[in-house]
């Protein structure tokens, strides 16, 4: 046992002090903490609620070499500011497509859905516009991004703050510092260094950094432009093999297909199914005349129609089984990321799983390797991701299948399909389960892939995949070198 003494002194300021002894420094992390700061934390007196890394962070930033600016409010950075609530009127398709908070960090989000023009807003101030920093308020604090080309003029819910810079030149460098350890602390903490939940435009006045010298801001901005059209030139990369694939396969829109039912008499939509047809499958949406429609088009369209488990296509589809995770430390285990993260270029790395208990599941089942496919399996199902190679090595959940393409001549084709619109209708139809929702790697091995009649055209998708993929490496090669410049440049200059 320890022996462990406590004395508690009360000094000028109220402050509760509790010193230790006999505790190693490595074990065990401690602070002081004054009554003020109890009193102001809502009179919690809990250790979670107060974070000894942000203290520290703003003891840092306090120390720097550089004058300090608040990011909002009068002689600031920017000026910061969100939206009013409003109710939604939504549509199954419209021309507003409207994104969501958690959507920014993704490298090439699609809308979440659509809301009608007699929707009581002003829509034209939802848009977010180029050179904005974006930041979530709620839920999940702190996640930032960049508006590039990807993001630009887009249509956000209300609940985000957007920053616009007071010099363009800021912009990447107040991106880069927020994509920081400290900037994540000083944002995700009050001045008090209790965790919160929401932060408000206001919040970010008392949140100060460093304003370092024009010619570095300049450097560090430059930077992060570059890396977000290094992103935005993948994106048109990956539209443009789509694009490809929809003239080869003469694919009309979604919407176009004339599906056939039952009984055309009534409201409900209703068909039949042979005992054929059946494959011991007695759930409607597996059925979908839908799904039945793009098939029949795609024999009609393709050279050759192949399920997905065939070994033309993947050497394996893995799904890893669910196991009892232990995590360590960011220098002792194995980045492990979750189904939001892997739509991200440079997710926020949380858990780290240990490779001395894991290190058999995490070779055969839960690493990745460049170009492999990675599939949402349940909760959200059917987001698709082709692996970047910064990737590489990591692993990714168990509720994430895997697909281990036969080689990279056909991983980028098998991307560009799964990822479209009609990929994404094939995955949809194997989904099965009541409460949640889920496909396995056996759904996943029997879905339909056509295959193109001019070969090269083919191969000039896959190389279009994998050549954007490339170039998200690059981005973001060029993001850590612009955080490593305001870590050692600036915060601990």
């Amino acid at each position: 046992m320890v022996n462990t003494k406590k004395k508690v002194n009360i000094t000028e300021e109220t402050k509760i002090e509790v010193q230790e002894t006999d505790i190693p420094d490595d074990e065990v992390n401690w602070c002081s903490v004054s009554l003020s700061e109890v009193i102001k934390n809502s009179n919690r007196i809990e250790a979670s609620t107060f974070s000894l890394e942000a203290k520290h962070s703003r003891e840092q930033v306090k120390n720097s070499k550089y004058k300090l600016l608040p990011i909002n409010g009068i002689n600031s950075f920017t000026n910061a500011y969100h939206r009013p609530r409003f109710r939604r009127i939504f549509l199954e398709k419209s021309d507003l497509g409207i994104f969501q908070p958690s959507q920014i960090t993704e490298i090439y989000p699609k809308p979440d859905s659509y809301i009608s023009e007699l929707t009581q807003v002003d829509i034209e101030k939802l848009r977010v516009h180029k050179n904005q920093i974006l930041l979530t308020c709620s839920g999940t604090v702190g996640n930032v991004a960049y508006v590039s080309k990807t993001l630009d003029n887009n249509i956000f819910s209300h609940d985000l703050i957007r920053l616009t810079p007071y010099k363009d030149y800021d912009s990447g460098y107040i991106y880069a510092f927020l994509r920081t350890n400290i900037g994540q602390l000083l944002i995700k903490t009050n001045n008090y260094g209790s965790v919160i939940s929401h932060i408000e435009p206001k919040h970010l006045e008392n949140i100060e950094i460093p304003n370092p010298p024009d010619i570095l801001k300049k450097e560090i901005h430059n930077l992060i432009v570059k890396s977000y059209d290094l992103r935005d030139e993948s994106n048109d990369l990956i539209d443009e093999a789509e694009k490809l694939l929809i003239q080869e396969l003469q694919l009309p829109l979604i919407e176009d297909f004339k599906p056939k039912y039952y009984d055309k008499q009534t409201d409900i939509r209703n068909f039949e199914v042979s005992l054929s047809k059946l494959n011991n499958r007695f759930d409607g949406s597996y059925h979908i005349p839908l799904a039945n429609c793009l098939l029949a088009h795609l024999k009609n369209n393709a050279g050759e129609i192949l399920q997905l488990g065939n070994k033309l296509f993947s050497n394996r589809i893995i799904l890893a089984g669910v196991f009892k995770r232990t995590y360590v430390g960011e220098n002792e285990g194995v980045p492990f990321l979750g189904g939001k993260e892997i739509m991200q270029l440079s997710p926020n790395v949380e858990k780290f799983l240990s490779r001395k208990v894991h290190n058999k599941l995490i070779k055969n089942s839960l690493e990745v390797k460049e170009n492999m496919i990675l599939i949402t399996d349940r909760g959200t199902i059917g987001n698709v991701m082709i692996v970047p190679k910064h990737f590489e090595g990591w692993a990714v959940s168990q509720n994430v299948i895997k697909l281990e393409c036969s080689s990279e001549n056909i991983a980028g084709y098998l991307y560009a399909f799964l990822n479209s619109c009609y990929g994404n209708l094939f995955l949809q139809r194997e989904t099965y389960g009541s409460v949640i929702n889920m496909i396995d790697d056996k759904n996943v091995a029997k879905i339909p892939i056509p295959l193109l009649k001019n070969k090269e055209i083919q191969a000039k998708i896959n190389n279009l995949v994998l050549e954007a993929n490339k170039k998200r490496y690059e981005a973001y090669v060029l993001e850590q070198k612009a955080i490593r410049m305001v870590n050692e440049k600036v915060i601990y200059a």
